[in-house]
């Protein structure tokens, strides 16, 4: 039997938000065994131009991520959705071993099988090196949203 990952497709606004706010929740815990589950077992992604096969390949992809990307804070926003499909763009900061901090910039398009499990993710990402005075994601990971300023939406 499949676990369900609600919401489930088809996705209305509302709950294309829910999934939203939850992928980003998930990817600001930084640990990879738990953000697998939220993908199919086949789950099919592109992540820059690394081309990943099932939940272990996630596992291993994300551990070694974190490992380079330390202090990593993501800030998703919903773009649009239909059916079965969400597209994000996002941003995320982090700095390297030696200190120098960078901010990521990209969109995501997502493909959900019927429970709700993630089986396609297409993620396009480019680095800006930045000072630690330019970052805008300071925010402490898992603050309630009202925290995080009014707007929701990220600075691309």
């Amino acid at each position: 039997m499949t676990a369900k990952r609600p919401p489930i497709p088809p996705f209305t606004e509302e709950a294309a938000l829910l999934k939203v706010q939850a992928a980003e929740d998930a990817w600001n815990t930084r640990d990879p065994e738990t953000i697998a589950l939220a993908y199919t077992e086949d789950s099919q992604w592109r992540n820059r131009d690394v081309f990943l096969s099932g939940r272990k390949e996630i596992v291993e992809f994300l551990t070694d991520k974190w490992e380079r990307e330390l202090d990593y804070k993501l800030r998703k926003e919903l773009w649009a959705h239909t059916g079965n499909r969400i597209a994000v763009r996002f941003e995320y900061e982090y700095h390297d071993a030696g200190g120098q901090w960078f901010r990521a910039y990209g969109n995501e398009n997502w493909e959900f099988d019927r429970n709700g499990l993630m089986r396609k993710r297409y993620a396009s990402i480019n680095d800006l090196p930045i000072t630690a005075d330019e970052r805008r994601i300071a925010t402490a990971v898992g603050a309630p949203v009202e925290e995080r300023g009014a707007s929701r939406t990220v600075g691309l």
